[in-house]
C-alpha cells in the first residue's frame, strides 16, 4: 500500500507547486491592477513608463542563460543520481540517464536561445 502512495504524492506535490505559482502570479497582478485603479480614482496621472514598470519584468537574455544553467544542473544531478545508486545490473543508471535527457535538452535549448538573443541584441 505504501508503494502506491509514492507516485500519488509526487503528482500531488507537482500539482501543488504549479497551483502555488499561478496563484501568487495572479495575486501579484491583481494587486498591481488595484494600485493603478486607486491611483486613477485619486486623479493621479500615470505615465506609460510607470505602468510598464508595474507590469511584468522586461525579458532579457540573461534570463535564458540562468534558466539554461538550472536545467543543465538538474540533468547533471539526475545523471549523478543514477551513477551513485548501487545497482549492479545498470538499470538505475540507464533510467536516470533517460530521465536526465529531458532537462538536458531543455537546458541546451535555453542556452541556444541565450546565444541567439545575445547575437540579435548586438546586431540590432
Amino acid at each position: 500500500m505504501v508503494e502506491e502512495l509514492i507516485p500519488i504524492v509526487m503528482f500531488i506535490v507537482v500539482g501543488a507547486i504549479f497551483w502555488l505559482f499561478y496563484f501568487f502570479r495572479h495575486r501579484n497582478r491583481a494587486e498591481i491592477q488595484q494600485t493603478i485603479r486607486l491611483a486613477l480614482e485619486k486623479g493621479q496621472d500615470l505615465s506609460p513608463e510607470l505602468i510598464e514598470k508595474l507590469g511584468d519584468a522586461e525579458p532579457n537574455s540573461s534570463r535564458d542563460l540562468r534558466r539554461g544553467l538550472i536545467w543543465l544542473a538538474l540533468a547533471v544531478a539526475l545523471a549523478l543520481c543514477g551513477v551513485f545508486v548501487p545497482d549492479p545490473s545498470g538499470h538505475a543508471l540507464r533510467g536516470c540517464l533517460a530521465g536526465a535527457a529531458f532537462p538536458l535538452s531543455i537546458g541546451i535549448a535555453f542556452m541556444i536561445m541565450w546565444r541567439y538573443g545575445e547575437n540579435k541584441s548586438q546586431q540590432g
